[in-house]
């Protein structure tokens, strides 16, 4: 019988502004092609964005109600955060809207929201006809400087993060950096923990970059701030689609460094730890393991603790301390199997030799977690 190979060739649009909806901002025009006249646009909208936002609304309705060529089908606002993940609602109005509303493989549909939020219209999108082009407006630090680039769509399930979902490039990203300013302030530091995860693994020049100004990164505005996010994001849209593994086949992941811990503690704290927070700490772990096998400098993890802590990030949780009634084993350490399962049966955990310097490994000794779980404790 005979086997065929073909390629499919995706471009990967990501842009960087201030104030998209302004009818002066033509970002959003460009991006969007017309094949066709009366190409149909809908705007799905994260709620808590628009009750936030009180103008935003009418800037969406305003710019698309004066664009050419384009059929708007309205703006529309549905549940959103990490809520949205657990069951089948969000995503089942998502389908309902794009159906009612005639859209089809040549129409556009506008996800604002966070990373949560589009997880879950990108799998909606992703499904809808088989795929249906998306555009993403990140609305978080996260969502921008990491997961809203990425070309993961997902829910969770069976008590699994992400478990439910597809891979599937966006038609285009669009960093509005307006978006994040009615964000509390923890909110949009906490974000920046996928920028340090990234520099520690990618790229020692932007790891040392935050550091230097790591006073002006914790106000969480300005030129710093939105210099991290774009870095971020461009590292993390570079090695997804320069890393050779797009679509995850592969068992590495290096840009889930220090997530099978994290992914865990969300599990483990009923979601009250947020994924910056619980990412943060599993960074700490995964770093600090790596000091105490001797291959991390421990001036440098104290660094990055510093940092860490400079933006009110957590670097250890009771959560931590969970112990599973089966195994007697600290309950986190189960998130390994579950990572090993995510990345097909075979374990490899990313860990740091130096910064932007790393090295897999194939299994980790419980019994040193638990003392690195302890050393977190204390230096929370």
């Amino acid at each position: 019988m005979p086997d065929f190979s073909f390629t499919v060739d995706y471009q990967h649009r990501i842009r960087f502004t201030h104030d998209a909806f302004d009818s002066s901002n033509l970002i959003l025009r460009e991006v969007l092609n017309v094949e066709q006249a009366n190409t149909k646009v809908i705007v799905l909208v994260e709620d808590t964005i628009l009750a936030i936002n009180s103008d935003l609304e009418l800037q969406i309705n305003g710019y698309f109600k004066k664009l050419e060529d384009f059929d708007y089908k309205g703006c529309y606002a549905l549940k959103g955060g990490e809520d949205s993940k657990q069951n089948f609602n969000t995503l089942k109005d998502a389908w309902s809207i794009i159906e009612n509303q005639g859209i089809d493989r040549h129409s556009y549909v506008v996800a604002i929201g966070g990373g949560a939020f589009l997880d879950v219209i990108g799998l909606a999108c992703a499904t809808a006809h088989r795929g249906v082009r998306l555009v993403r407006f990140p609305t978080t630090t996260l969502a921008q400087d990491d997961s809203g680039v990425g070309v993961k769509n997902a829910i969770n399930a069976f008590d699994k993060k992400n478990f439910l979902g597809s891979f599937a490039v966006p038609y285009a990203v669009i960093n509005d950096f307006s978006l994040l300013e009615t964000l509390p302030l923890a909110e949009r530091r906490h974000g920046l923990i996928e920028a340090i995860k990234v520099a520690l693994v990618k790229d020692a020049d932007f790891f040392n970059y935050m550091t230097k100004n790591a006073e002006p990164l914790a106000l969480a505005q300005g030129e710093v701030f939105e210099n991290t996010i774009e870095k971020s994001a461009i590292l993390h849209a570079r090695h997804i689609c320069e890393g050779g593994d797009a679509f995850e086949q592969g068992n590495s992941r290096p840009l889930d460094y220090g997530h099978w811990a994290a992914h865990k503690l969300e599990q483990l704290s009923d979601f009250k730890l947020s994924h910056a927070q619980a990412v943060s700490i599993g960074l700490c772990l995964d770093t600090l393991y790596a000091v105490n096998l001797g291959w991390f400098n421990k001036s440098q993890f104290s660094t990055i603790v510093q940092l860490i802590k400079l933006l009110d990030l957590p670097v250890w949780h009771p959560a931590c301390e969970l112990v599973d009634k089966e195994s007697g084993q600290l309950a986190v350490v189960a998130g390994l199997d579950e990572f090993r399962e995510h990345l097909g049966g075979e374990l490899n955990i990313l860990l740091l030799k130096g910064v932007g310097i790393v090295e897999e490994v194939q299994q980790m000794d419980t019994a040193l977690i638990a003392q690195c779980l302890v050393e977190l404790k204390e230096l929370a």
